[in-house]
């Protein structure tokens, strides 16, 4: 597969793209969680609570994400506002998703409730300058925002590109709120930030896919390779890359070039 011309590839990785990105994806995949809300707020807090638990089976991330969203009365960006104390309290023993506990949802709801004080919206928090190319610093920035200083268990479900994480769930977080089309998948619903500058959510399903059809030649599924995989995805569409994440996942889950 990797024998194919670059017009070649280019096409079949369009075709791919256009076959993937269509509404019919939203049904079984972690999306689909912020696609059951309108709201700015609710659309954000949705999506990168199901972001952040993406790890493992589609199914039970998404059953998760529906325990998060009961336990929050189903209006996310209310209950961040308005939660008191023993709501969040009642939070501290139970099991959310893997390794992500009620400790975690609790810090971060109240760091939600922080940011969103101080911003209308999370997009604020991701703004690119306009020297960076990427991602990477801003990933960085956001972590220092949300975060704050203070050493917290819930640190290590926010992954850091400086330490050369490929910070997928972040990366795949910001193509829902960035990417701009018509399709009906991604909400694009920043509009200060633009998505010439989104990478492809890099995991063991698009970093083999992408090695395959000779995008990469790294090994490791890290920030090093999110940035080759850049170079190379670029090359087809500087201004929309990140579509390709549609072609390269749909290869991916279908096995089609096994």
């Amino acid at each position: 597969m990797n024998m194919l011309k670059f017009e070649e590839l280019r096409d079949f990785l369009n075709e791919k793209a256009d076959q993937y990105n269509a509404p019919d994806f939203i049904e079984n995949d972690p999306i689909q969680i912020p696609h059951r809300f309108s709201l700015k707020q609710d659309i954000e807090i949705a999506g990168f609570l199901a972001a952040t638990i993406s790890w493992g089976n589609r199914k039970s991330i998404i059953n998760s994400a529906d325990k998060m969203l009961d336990i929050m009365g189903n209006s996310p960006y209310d209950f961040v506002m308005n939660y008191g104390e023993k709501d969040l309290e009642m939070l501290q023993d139970k099991s959310i998703h893997r390794t992500f506990n009620g400790q975690d949802f609790f810090y971060f709801i109240r760091q939600f409730n922080r940011i969103y004080k101080e911003n209308e919206s999370l997009e604020s928090l991701f703004e690119v300058k306009q020297s960076e190319n990427n991602f990477l610093h801003a990933i960085e920035r956001f972590r220092s925002g949300f975060l704050e200083t203070e050493k917290h268990r819930s640190h290590k479900h926010i992954s850091s590109p400086y330490k050369n994480s490929s910070a997928k769930r972040i990366i795949m977080f910001l193509r829902w709120m960035v990417r701009k089309d018509k399709r009906g998948v991604d909400f694009g619903i920043w509009e200060n930030i633009d998505q010439k500058y989104l990478s492809i959510p890099l995991d063991v399903h698009t970093g083999n896919i992408s090695r395959k059809l000779g995008l990469v030649s790294r090994t490791q599924n890290d920030w090093k390779t999110v940035e080759e995989l850049d170079i190379a995805i670029r090359k087809f569409d500087e201004k929309d890359p990140a579509k390709y994440d549609f072609a390269l996942f749909g290869l991916g889950v279908t096995k089609e070039l096994l």
